[in-house]
């Protein structure tokens, strides 16, 4: 009966532990696989803003692609084969930007996380709606290849900075990565039945259409608004940043030295 007694006392102490512990960190605990910049919601909005950036550089701030460099690649040595060379450098800046962002993103994201106030993801968000308003006041008659560069630049660091949503392997500036995911993991759903690659076929079908839809929605606000329709990605950058901002210092305090998964 002692030893019964024991037990039962034993096992009332951790119950009454677990109880204390959930109130104080059960919203940590639910989140506690993945970081609030890993969460689905967020690759969402960064994939608008990364369609919508492209949609803005491309349709009124010069004809250039900002999200990915392949484009700009192919069209700089399509100019170098047809001897147009005045031209070069006009494609080459971006491509030079794009790789200077991911080189900065790279040293940024392991120095901050010494202080242990804000996560580099979020600082990043930041950095990125800063960024955003700044080109949205630019006046018109400044050269396009300052809002070229600072928007390959910030597209650089946030593809280098957010690689996985729970665990799966997302691009938020750029669709060709999606589109063949979203084949291979129907391919896979069709022929077996797994519910998880058809899941992810779903999702990274969802990836390109909200692309499409920053596109879509950059280029409606351009006939509206003009230039200033860059506040648009504005907006949806704030959503993003408050989000993470009282993730980092509420809830996954704790986790500020945690690397997120793909890193």
């Amino acid at each position: 009966m002692e030893s019964t007694a024991t037990t039962f006392t034993n096992t009332t102490d951790k119950t009454e532990k677990i109880k204390e512990w959930n109130p104080q960190r059960g919203i940590a605990k639910q989140r506690n696989e993945y970081l609030e910049c890993e969460q689905l919601w967020c690759f969402f909005c960064l994939m608008f803003v990364g369609g919508f950036y492209g949609g803005y550089t491309y349709g009124i701030r010069g004809g250039v692609f900002c999200n990915a460099q392949t484009a700009n690649l192919l069209l700089l040595a399509m100019n170098l084969g047809n001897g147009h060379f005045e031209k070069v450098g006009h494609y080459l800046l971006p491509f030079i930007a794009y790789l200077s962002g991911t080189v900065l993103s790279e040293i940024f994201a392991k120095e901050i996380k010494r202080f242990r106030i804000l996560r580099w993801d979020t600082i990043l968000v930041g950095f990125e709606l800063i960024t955003v308003i700044l080109l949205g006041l630019m006046p018109a008659t400044w050269p396009d290849q300052i809002c070229q560069v600072s928007l390959n630049f910030i597209c650089a660091m946030q593809f280098n900075t957010f690689r996985q949503a729970k665990g799966i392997g997302m691009a938020t500036t750029f669709c060709t990565n999606h589109l063949r995911q979203c084949g291979s993991f129907l391919v896979k759903y069709v022929r077996s039945g797994n519910v998880s690659a058809g899941r992810k076929s779903l999702l990274h079908g969802g990836m390109i259409l909200t692309f499409c839809l920053g596109v879509l929605c950059a280029t409606l606000l351009i006939h509206v608004f003009r230039y200033q329709a860059i506040f648009g990605a504005g907006l949806v950058l704030l959503f993003i940043f408050v989000r993470l901002l009282i993730a980092d210092r509420t809830y996954e305090k704790q986790f500020l030295d945690r690397v997120p998964s793909g890193h």
